[in-house]
């Protein structure tokens, strides 16, 4: 069995928060700048519309196909041999995900904590704790997210509080001079950063409690918008306060934000305790990118236990995530151009046709039924 772990709609509720939020919240500033200039908040706002949208779809998927995963959807809709080779491009864009993110985390201790440290060594240490909660199961990686959110929340109400008084209004004139079109592509940059990696939560979904209830469904679209929300806010922070042009800069604007925090000239260089809010948020987005990558990766295998793939898993994903980025150029490129059709395409067309294909075969079951 792949894992009889079980979680309930309030730790759902908890993970879809913070997976949203992930490394969104301390990359995506600077590519929403880049595009939309001083207009990228609402390009996050035009963001978290069409992540609205997105969890519309899959709540529809999953009341289609119920108690499937996402490989378990792709067989059935499209048979064992077309669905199992999808299943493998599904599997695969969740391997490239957890690589990628762990490149972010290794490359924010690079440059801002341990510059003299090799990144091999940082990380093979963040992947180990990934492997060791992916090992103990879904039910103590929920129950983890539940125990880290409250000090999300204290950190980032620190956050806010702590900058207001740097906030400077003109930075945002003048407003919508980018256009829209500048504005709708960064909102398709943040629904893709966001709300598109939802659908690797399609590993996770079978496994919660009450199902896809009217209670679940209607908190998972809250903890979706809260997610989106807060990085809507701490872009609308960084260019209030940094500006547009430093905030296209730099590579983490976010973390660059903190370092303004001066109150009283005492109260200051406490980035490293709000870098906190980074940490929690990069663990359970990775943590769960790499559960879904090796749950249905053994299923596709029809393994009985996935724990034997963790350790094997755990080696290529730090390997990749030394290479998966030659250079900061690459990354940027492929983060602001590559990246948001390639993850439309798998998080958004093939959902919206399993989705289709699902009521198609719903609608012709009926009809046979009732002859």
């Amino acid at each position: 069995m792949l894992d009889n772990g079980k979680i309930n709609g309030r730790q759902l509720m908890v993970l879809i928060y913070l997976y949203s939020i992930g490394t969104t919240v301390l990359v995506i500033p600077s590519g929403l700048a880049s595009v939309a200039k001083q207009d990228a908040w609402i390009g996050g706002i035009v963001g978290v519309i069409i992540g609205m949208a997105l969890v519309l779809l899959y709540t529809a998927l999953w009341r289609v196909y119920p108690g499937k995963t996402f490989v378990g959807i792709c067989q059935e809709a499209l048979g064992k041999g077309v669905g199992t080779v999808l299943s493998l491009i599904y599997v695969f864009y969740s391997f490239i995900g957890a690589a990628t993110v762990l490149f972010y985390v290794s490359n924010f201790f690079l440059i801002h904590f341990l510059p003299h440290t090799p990144v091999m060594f940082t990380s093979s240490l963040f992947a180990l704790v990934v492997v060791m909660g992916s090992r103990m199961g879904l039910e103590t990686i929920a129950r983890t997210s539940e125990l880290m959110l409250p000090w999300f929340i204290i950190l980032f109400v620190v956050l806010v509080t702590t900058l207001t008084p740097q906030i400077d209004s003109q930075k945002l004139l003048p407003v919508f001079e980018s256009g829209g079109k500048s504005v709708f592509w960064a909102g398709i940059t943040f629904s893709g950063t966001a709300y598109m990696p939802i659908v690797f939560l399609f590993s996770i979904f079978p496994r919660v409690q009450e199902g896809l209830t009217g209670k679940v469904r209607l908190g998972l679209f809250a903890s979706a918008l809260a997610g989106g929300l807060s990085v809507v806010l701490v872009t609308l922070l960084c260019i209030l306060i940094l500006g547009p042009q430093i905030t296209a800069r730099s590579m983490f604007p976010s973390y660059a934000l903190v370092k303004k925090i001066s109150i009283g000239h005492f109260i200051q260089r406490i980035e490293v305790l709000l870098a906190g809010l980074w940490f929690i948020t990069t663990y359970m987005k990775t943590t769960y990118y790499y559960y879904s990558w090796v749950t249905s990766l053994s299923e596709i295998l029809k393994l009985k236990n996935y724990r034997t793939l963790t350790l094997p898993c755990a080696m290529l994903m730090v390997v990749f995530s030394l290479i998966v980025y030659p250079n900061v150029v690459y990354m940027q490129h492929w983060d602001t151009i590559v990246f948001p059709p390639y993850i439309i395409v798998m998080a958004v067309v093939i959902p919206l046709a399993l989705w289709l294909i699902g009521l198609l075969k719903g609608s012709k079951d009926l009809s046979a039924t009732r002859k």
